[in-house]
């Protein structure tokens, strides 16, 4: 199945502080529901969305400086970027979340800000799971360092070594260690690998999703057409003059007046 990488049945990983056992079957069953899981969001996501929503986000002088001519134009245009951006939070939530917690055997943190705990009788990992590497701010990253002081506080009495990590789900990140950073980050193979024990297992995940996505292609594919005709009916009715011409100004007044 994974062509140029062996697959031991069942994996086994042992790394001082948990153990777990898992199947190649049992991976390949948990990536096609929480695929399902993440189609099925995506999907009520578009079926929803309103279009004076969409456009209170988009840019009315970029669409007119490259321009665009036709409503169904704009509208596509603006589903396009709106769920480019949205799928990122939905995949986060719906996939890289419960596969980080699924393969670690772990549970979920009782803290803000922090996503699974894996605890053994040492040992108390606290992880904060990322999509991708660029998410902090200075503000954000002050943040997350609270939040995981606040966790290792509630946790002192335990005596328990407190080992926190921000784990990106894919790219690359080079933790600066200036500053003396409070907590660990890991990207991309780092991240899976500190995870399962496995160097390839990030190529795994993306192997083991088969064709899955093409079982939901069709039915997404038609609720992102319907979406557009909705969406291009309402622009045409409220932002076009009676010749069928975008009006801009109106446009831009929906979108920028006060």
């Amino acid at each position: 199945m994974y062509q140029h990488l062996a697959w031991t049945q069942p994996l086994y990983k042992q790394c001082g502080w948990w153990h777990y056992m898992i199947s190649e079957h049992q991976l390949e069953t948990k990536i096609g529901e929480l695929l399902d899981d993440f189609y099925s969001r995506r999907i009520a996501k578009i079926s929803t969305l309103k279009l004076r929503d969409a456009l209170r986000r988009k840019n009315p002088y970029l669409f007119r400086a490259i321009g665009v001519h036709r409503a169904s134009e704009i509208v596509e245009k603006i589903l396009l970027a709106y769920m480019s951006s949205s799928d990122e939070g939905i995949f986060g939530d719906a996939f890289f979340e419960p596969l980080a917690k699924f393969i670690s055997e772990g549970e979920v943190a009782p803290s803000p800000g922090v996503d699974v705990a894996v605890h053994t009788e040492l040992s108390y990992k606290a992880i904060a799971v990322k999509s991708g590497p660029s998410v902090f701010n200075a503000q954000s990253k002050k943040r997350q360092e609270a939040e995981f002081k606040a966790l290792e506080n509630r946790l002192r009495k335990l005596h328990l070594h407190f080992d926190p990590i921000v784990g990106y789900c894919y790219g690359n990140k080079k933790q600066s260690q200036r500053n003396n950073p409070s907590f660990r980050e890991l990207a991309g193979q780092a991240f899976w690998e500190e995870l399962t024990g496995d160097s390839d297992f990030y190529i795994k995940i993306i192997i083991t999703m088969q064709e899955k996505p093409l079982e939901h292609a069709a039915t997404y594919q038609k609720a992102f057409a319907a979406a557009i005709n909705r969406f291009t009916k309402e622009f045409i009715d409220e932002f076009c003059a009676p010749d069928g011409s975008i009006d801009w100004v109106k446009l831009v007044k929906f979108n920028s007046g006060s």
